[in-house]
């Protein structure tokens, strides 16, 4: 069935469109979420907070309404530094909403996190079969890469522990 509305053309100044109408439709949805707010946010978190607060937590979403106002962050806060971030939250609120220029935020809150998982210091494991590398060395041809390869090996394994 035919529509009269599908073929009709917006008649724009001179043939140009809008900006709005040359963004794709994802990132339309991402700025009308809060997207922009968001990721200035996580930008400039260490900025705009003290290091006492930036250590303790972390922004994850933001629940904008719809005139982009008042919205409400979630803040990830690692255990045991809850109670310090609770009564920071009107300083949080204040530091975000002064550095948007208006209230961008009204609410915050808090999900607790364990602490960060510490990764291995030793990134480069001890080789266990030294005897089945060097045979693999000893099969090279060339006497200069073997050389190289048998430094590297030596100084790889009297590396700091």
């Amino acid at each position: 069935m035919h529509n009269k509305y599908n073929n009709k053309l917006n008649n724009f100044t001179q043939g140009l469109r809008p900006f709005s109408n040359s963004l794709p439709k994802t990132l339309k949805k991402y700025l009308r979420k809060g997207g922009y707010n968001y990721s200035n946010i996580i930008d400039n978190w260490t900025n705009m907070m003290n290091k006492n607060i930036s250590d303790s937590c972390y922004p994850v979403t933001i629940k904008m309404k719809k005139e982009m106002r008042k919205g409400t962050l979630i803040l990830n806060v690692i255990h045991g530094k809850e109670l310090e971030v609770e009564y920071a939250k009107k300083e949080i609120i204040d530091k975000i909403n002064s550095f948007f220029g208006y209230e961008c935020i009204s609410k915050i809150i808090l999900k607790i996190v364990q602490e960060k998982i510490k990764t291995k210091e030793n990134k480069f494991p001890k080789i266990k079969n030294v005897d089945k590398v060097n045979k693999n060395i000893d099969k090279i041809n060339n006497t200069q890469l073997k050389s190289s390869l048998n430094n590297f090996l030596k100084a790889f394994n009297e590396r700091e522990k």
